[in-house]
Order: C-alpha cells, then sequence, then structure tokens
C-alpha cells in the first residue's frame, strides 16, 4: 500500500480528534500507529486510553507545557531540543515498529514558534517509507507542506465558547 501524507489544519476544533480517530479506525485495522504531540504535555486525556491499545505507541512529551509566547528563553531554547527528539523518536518508532500510520498532532505551531525546524519535517516527509501514511496537523501550515499532501482538510471556526470567555474544559478540548 503506498502510504500518503494528510493535513488537519485551520481555526476550528477537531484537528487532533480527526487525527486521533483516522489512528483508532487504523489501529484497529491491525496498522500500528505512533503519535508524537508537540506543544502539549502528557496529560491530554485521549493518551490514558491510547496507551492501552496494543500497537498504539506514544511518543513522550514533556508532563506539562507553557504558551511559547510565555516562555523564558532558556525554556524557549528546552523546548526546541524536547522538540527535536520527539520528532526523531516519532520517525525511528514509526521504521523500527513497522508502523502504518505517523502521527504528528500541532506539528505546524512547532515549526510556526520555532521550536521545531520547518526543514527537518520536510526532509523526513520527501524520504518518509514509502508504506508510511503520515498525519500532520496545526494552524497555518506552510505552502511546502500543502505542496507534499495528498490530503487537505481544513477545520473553520464558526463559533467556539472561547469566544464568550468559556475557558477550555477537560475532556473536550484537552
Amino acid at each position: 500500500m503506498q502510504g500518503l501524507i494528510h493535513i488537519y489544519c485551520g481555526e476550528g476544533k477537531g484537528k487532533t480528534t480527526a487525527a486521533v480517530g483516522l489512528g483508532v479506525r487504523a489501529c484497529g485495522s491491525g496498522m500500528r500507529v505512533v503519535l508524537a504531540q508537540f506543544l502539549k504535555g502528557n496529560s491530554s486525556g485521549e493518551r490514558r486510553v491510547l496507551e492501552r491499545l496494543p500497537g498504539f505507541f506514544l511518543i513522550p512529551g514533556p508532563e506539562s507545557v507553557k504558551f511559547t509566547f510565555q516562555m523564558t528563553p532558556r525554556e524557549m531554547e528546552e523546548a526546541r531540543r524536547q522538540s527535536g527528539a520527539m520528532l526523531r523518536a516519532a520517525v525511528e518508532t514509526a521504521r523500527r515498529e513497522t508502523c502504518g500510520l505517523l502521527i504528528l498532532d500541532e506539528v505546524f505551531g512547532a515549526v510556526s514558534t520555532g521550536v521545531l525546524q520547518a526543514e527537518d519535517v520536510l526532509n523526513f516527509l520527501r524520504g518518509k517509507p514509502e508504506a508510511l501514511e503520515v498525519v500532520l496537523t496545526g494552524r497555518d501550515p506552510a505552502p511546502e507542506f500543502l505542496q507534499l499532501a495528498d490530503y487537505v482538510s481544513e477545520i473553520r471556526k464558526i463559533k467556539h465558547p472561547y469566544d464568550r470567555k468559556v475557558p477550555a474544559r477537560k475532556g473536550i478540548e484537552y
């Protein structure tokens, strides 16, 4: 099977949900799945369920994550180091475990804030294993990513409770 590249992008809620849903579908069909979540801590609700699925590999991230605009220069450098290590671990795990699906969640946010280098991700995509399916999520992917992708789905926000100052809710937004 030829592995294709998927992008879930846009301002709307549901990019991670779509990616995780595809991961569950793939896992349920016998594929091995690797998930790396950038700019997110290990406490996101979906991780507790996914770690129990045989064949679903979660790349460890930091326990908690600040918004990049709140980080000191030292914290930003540590975020760069951690994100680079997570990308390398995700790619190595996908290759080692002969995974069918690799999910790089919030990778575009990591690129746009400078905690990941776009060229590192693009180089991986250009040389990925032929059968590996890859999902990338986040806002505002650069044109180079859109050009490489086989699927691009934009999730548009029409209305969101945050606009009324309703904070993110556990189990729904994280």
